[in-house]
């Protein structure tokens, strides 16, 4: 587990991150081409650029939605080695800034399996952490039928990153309705929600879970979405969203592609830890 960044100075991390800034979630509605999803990915990363924002996180999945489940084995990379992962090590480099592919298909020990990897870029193009989703999606009701263990190897980690902008936790999507692996993160600035909710699902359940994990942690939660038609078939929710410690949404998008963009204010965060000290008030009791 990487759990803290690697060459970037610790003086100068304090120093940024009391400024406020800007930080984009971005949503896409991905299809199998690996190629035209990452040429999409690189717009709507400019996008954001465009309107300042130096942390820029995509959705899950958004390099492939296949047209099976077993798709993404076809185009798994190993760590450090593949134009996905290329893309996005070349892209925060030369738009200088943090960027988070929400998951990348990433070889498993099982060759029938893959692990679905959140990864961070800094601004100079290194990889900084990673993070294997831990809870496997499964769903059986009506017409709707996932099963992602059969596809996907989890992870066992708890994965936090120091960054210049507050220490970050990351997830993916179906660990959104699991509390106790965010407790695990234990004091995090930001948390990173990457997800590719079903439309069912997302409806009923979404945005009273991003807004539970923020106002939980008293952090800001920065959630990315597939959101649209696939060519599989399967709807996805989308309403990218931005949420502040106190469970406002700052900004989000229904529908669509296109980039989501807010203000995270450091500042206005201490305040409420300092006024609602919640997090110092948590008590655990054995059973």
């Amino acid at each position: 587990m990487i759990n803290d960044i690697t060459k970037h100075n610790r003086s100068t991390i304090e120093n940024v991150k009391s400024a406020a800034f800007h930080v984009a979630a971005i949503q896409m509605a991905s299809g199998p081409s690996v190629s035209a999803n990452l040429e999409e990915a690189a717009r709507l990363i400019e996008e954001a650029v465009s309107q300042q924002a130096k942390l820029v996180v995509l959705p899950e999945y958004f390099c492939i939605m296949g047209i099976k489940d077993t798709d993404k084995l076809a185009v798994r990379e190993q760590p450090g080695d593949g134009q996905i992962q290329k893309f996005l090590s070349d892209t925060a480099k030369r738009l200088g800034i943090w960027l988070v592919g929400g998951s990348v298909p990433l070889a498993s020990p099982e060759p029938d399996k893959v692990y679905n990897s959140c990864l961070v870029y800094a601004d100079n193009g290194e990889q900084v952490a990673r993070y294997d989703k831990i809870h496997l999606f499964g769903l059986q009701l009506g017409h709707e039928y996932y099963a992602e263990e059969k596809t996907i190897t989890a992870g066992n980690k708890v994965v936090t990153v120091d960054s210049p902008f507050g220490r970050i936790g990351l997830s993916i999507c179906y660990d959104l309705r699991f509390p106790e692996l965010f407790r695990m993160m234990n004091k995090v600035d930001i948390i990173l929600a990457p997800a590719a909710f079903t439309a069912i699902t997302g409806k009923a359940h979404w945005e009273v879970l991003v807004r539970a994990r923020a106002v939980e942690n008293m952090a800001y939660v920065i959630a990315p979405g597939q959101g649209g038609y696939h060519v599989s078939g399967r709807e996805t929710n989308g309403d990218s969203m931005i949420v502040d410690p106190w469970g406002v949404v700052i900004e989000r998008l229904p529908r669509g592609p296109g980039a989501v963009v807010a203000t995270l204010d450091p500042g206005y965060q201490a305040s409420l830890r300092t006024n609602l000290p919640a997090l110092d008030h948590r008590i655990l009791l054995a059973c």
